[in-house]
């Protein structure tokens, strides 16, 4: 239906996140976003693999792990269950949840790194610069100098380093680099994201140290992989967790997926994703990924998140939410009020009170309760017989629901995921004013307009079928719900939506349940949930 349908295998990534800590809205946003992408994928019947999981060898999960009085492995682990509970809980599909600590991936990155010294791209060299420990990274001079040698993420001193490194030989791949961006619009997405890096680039690339030599007097230096043939040096993190993408999916049976469709970032680590990760595969003589969209951040109540405000939407606030209204809930509003332009979004009480009435309590949930209770009350619960209509007075039906599928692929297509997902909302919508214009609750009561309101019902039960279709992939356990109660046999793991949102899947006779509210309308009067751990 869209050029989705037409290719055969889609591969979506988060990034890896770092242990150092438990996960927060930050990581379960950007990992809901691949999820919908990838129901999405699936859905068009694309071949879809999702990748997440975390970074294990940074200098942080040293620090916190000294803390907590655990050695680095014991910390990492017991942070890697954390984010892999919170992802499932939240119902993410992902095919696999990579770890850089596990032996698939470390031997991987001494075989990339190995190969990329054979080529010439990785030499021994001597290094002074400015370093910024709070995101582990080193910074140009002119960078440091415009941020007052301060970090341009979190404000901090940049410590000057000299160290004796490998370096990568980035330099070496500017302009193939420079030109594959100009040549590819869609590389680098959003829009504003693309410029600031051409923006840099074309300030000219340098070489960047890819290791750390090991002292026996910091424990820092001792985690990580080791340099191939040189236990003197430890690979550097960054250049370790890029290397993800590739490891998780370099076997036989995965190799197919490669290239990457997609690589779902934050905006803090875009110039990793989109300079340096693609210069490495071009050493290695790999395809470079389709696209590297970098989204922005969440603000809590007009505020930026930060542990001494207290503000984060952390774990338990998380849970208080799903606990309220429900998981489906929660990931609807994240998916589609996050920060997928160039602005950050809001986590405030009221827009998600707001934002979950308007699209599923009062939308999709209301409509869907008017409908099934007609047809329990007129037709004793059993789907009407459209009589062979599918349109009514100026409703074409079939063609407003395919228009809606078409849209919803085409923009889901572009990584547009809330204007996909709007596309089911508006198709709701559009139920509830033909059943406001046409009134069949009036027509009833007359006996010889029965059949005319069975027409209408079917048409309206029909509509909230292909709208559910639309908007399973943020809302999978309400969509069933419907499916169920609509007597669907509905797998999206087995038929496209193409075929499923054909017109005319319902059929007359089968049982049409009213069941409990899909959605219960919130009091916006209401104060925000709290978590259990601040209510114990």
């Amino acid at each position: 239906m869209t050029s989705q349908s037409s290719q055969s295998t889609y591969y979506v990534t988060t990034p890896i996140y770092y242990v150092n800590d438990k996960p927060h809205i930050g990581h379960c946003y950007t990992t809901l976003v691949a999820d919908v992408a990838a129901r999405f994928a699936r859905f068009t019947g694309r071949d879809a693999f999702f990748l997440t999981g975390t970074d294990e060898h940074a200098e942080k999960v040293v620090e916190s792990a000294q803390k907590n009085s655990v050695t680095p492995i014991q910390w990492a682990d017991q942070n890697a269950a954390e984010f892999e509970k919170a992802f499932a809980d939240l119902n993410c599909s992902n095919d696999d949840f990579i770890r850089t600590t596990q032996p698939r991936h470390t031997e991987k990155v001494q075989a990339y790194i190995a190969r990329m010294q054979e080529k010439g791209d990785v030499y021994l060299g001597d290094y002074v610069g400015w370093f910024d420990p709070s995101q582990e990274e080193y910074v140009t001079e002119n960078v440091a100098r415009e941020h007052d040698y301060k970090s341009p993420v979190t404000g901090r001193d940049l410590v000057k380093r000299t160290e004796r490194n490998y370096f990568f030989k980035l330099s070496a791949y500017q302009e193939q680099l420079l030109a594959h961006i100009e040549k590819n619009p869609g590389f680098i997405k959003p829009e504003g994201r693309r410029n600031e890096v051409l923006g840099r680039i074309r300030d000219g690339l340098q070489d960047v140290p890819i290791s750390r030599a090991v002292d026996e007097n910091d424990p820092a230096s001792q985690w990580g992989i080791l340099m191939p043939e040189d236990p003197t040096h430890r690979i550097y993190v960054w250049i370790d967790a890029l290397i993800n993408y590739r490891s998780a999916v370099d076997t036989d049976e995965r190799r197919r997926y490669w290239p990457a469709d997609v690589h779902l970032i934050a905006k803090d680590i875009l110039w990793f994703h989109a300079v340096i990760w693609p210069c490495m595969l071009m050493s290695l003589g790999l395809e470079l990924p389709g696209c590297v969209y970098a989204h922005s951040y969440w603000i809590r109540e007009g505020r930026k998140m930060s542990k001494s405000l207290g503000n984060f939407v952390d774990l338990p606030t998380i849970d208080a939410y799903c606990d309220k209204f429900g998981r489906d809930a929660f990931r609807w509003f994240l998916v589609t009020q996050g920060p997928m332009g160039a602005n950050d979004s809001d986590f405030a009480h009221s827009k998600f009170v707001e934002v979950y009435n308007a699209d599923l309590a009062n939308g999709m949930g209301n409509a869907a309760s008017r409908v099934s209770n007609m047809i329990g009350k007129y037709f004793d619960g059993a789907c009407p017989d459209p009589q062979g209509r599918t349109t009514w007075d100026d409703y074409d039906w079939p063609a407003l629901a395919s228009a809606a599928v078409e849209n919803a692929l085409a923009r889901a297509d572009e990584m547009d995921l809330p204007g996909a997902l709007a596309e089911g909302v508006k198709l709701a919508a559009q139920v509830d004013g033909f059943i406001h214009k046409t009134e069949p609750f009036k027509l009833a009561r007359d006996e010889s307009k029965l059949p005319d309101v069975g027409v209408i019902l079917y048409q309206c039960a029909e509509a909230l079928r292909i709208a559910s279709l639309i908007m399973w992939p943020a809302i999978p356990d309400r969509a069933a719900e419907i499916w169920k109660r609509f007597s669907c046999d509905i797998d999206p793991a087995r038929v496209s939506i193409a075929e499923l949102a054909q017109w005319g899947g319902l059929k007359p006779g089968d049982s049409i349940v009213k069941g409990d509210p899909l959605f219960m309308r919130a009091d916006p009067k209401e104060a925000a949930p709290e978590p259990a751990e601040a209510s114990a």
